[in-house]
């Protein structure tokens, strides 16, 4: 014998899916706020169609087509569709897969170390530790305000041989500084990363742990919680969204470099003009323009793999 459900049957569950659909009101006022919006949102969302959307789509259509050039390869034949052929060339590009190597590396160790010590003046500052706070927040935050190129060719008069006065210095009291050797490249480029970019991060970490309440701060004190212990269990976790944002942002940079290693090349003539997965694209832009959007379609799918991934790494679960 079937029960029928009290309320007639399946008479209760349409009531129930009445009682769950939303007010005609609500949606009416959702509708009417949309209109309203519309017209401020439309010339954003003309720009990212336009700057954002539109090039991407183009960049995955040509990345599609083959150049053959033929003769001495001064006159290029019709482009040719090849589907994916462009993109197993990549993969298979020892030039190719050595650049994101060299970025996958240098933001494994350089990502983290800026974060640490941006977190740490961030902390600094916002203990008030010492007198004239707002003068170490602009000190921390200059090299921020000098353009990528300018403290490119700043570091690399440092790191000069017959130039830098750092390299003398070493040299003069038995320390063999060679910053340009192929093997402390990558050293070089994070020390100038790390230089320019610690005072960006660490002004928004700072922001965020201005936000935290003063209540809170406060109870932890009265618990007996050290300076140290209140930066570490209470203040740390309540920025974790402004530290994931700036790692985020940190990762997404560190996968576009490009300005620090080609000012380096005039003192690093080891510097391969395809150092970089940019650099690599720009290499083959004239020559091949399908190629060269294939490059870059990869480098950003390898972006957003990247910060997938550390999104998913760093999400909170829920308690159950």
């Amino acid at each position: 014998m079937t029960v029928l459900p009290i309320g007639g049957g399946t008479g209760g569950a349409r009531g129930a899916a009445r009682r769950q659909r939303p007010d005609p009101a609500v949606r009416r006022a959702s509708r009417t706020a949309v209109r309203r919006a519309l017209p401020f949102a439309t010339p954003f969302l003309i720009l990212f169609l336009a700057i954002y959307v539109i090039p991407i789509c183009y960049s995955v259509y040509q990345s599609l087509f083959t150049v053959n050039r033929s003769g001495l390869g001064l006159t290029a034949s019709e482009p040719k569709f090849t589907g994916l052929t462009n993109y197993a060339r990549a993969l298979n590009d020892p030039a190719f897969l050595g650049s994101l190597r060299r970025v996958l590396f240098i933001g494994a160790v350089q990502v983290p170390v800026m974060l640490l010590t941006a977190l740490a003046l961030a902390l600094l500052i916002d203990a008030k530790v010492a007198p004239g706070t707002k003068i170490y927040r602009i000190i921390y935050f200059l090299p921020y305000a000098l353009p990528g190129v300018i403290a490119g060719l700043m570091w690399s008069f440092l790191y000069a041989p017959t130039l830098s006065p750092v390299v003398r210095g070493l040299e003069a009291i038995g320390v063999d500084a060679t910053f340009t050797s192929d093997a402390a490249l990558p050293y070089s480029i994070m020390n100038i990363l790390t230089w320019a970019w610690t005072g960006y991060n660490m002004i928004i970490i700072y922001s965020s742990l201005q936000s935290i309440p003063h209540d809170v701060v406060e109870a932890a004190a009265l618990d007996g919680a050290s300076k140290w212990k209140t930066a570490w269990s209470v203040k740390v976790p309540m920025v974790r969204p402004a530290i994931i944002l700036t790692a985020v942002f940190s990762i997404i940079g560190t996968a576009q470099l490009y300005n620090e290693p080609v000012t380096m090349k005039a003192v690093a003539p080891n510097l391969s003009s395809d150092y970089t997965p940019i650099m690599s694209a720009l290499k083959t832009l004239t020559s091949n323009y399908p190629y060269a959007a294939t490059k870059a379609v990869l480098l950003a799918v390898l972006i957003g793999l990247c910060s997938a991934v550390f999104f998913r790494l760093t999400r909170q679960r829920e308690p159950v």
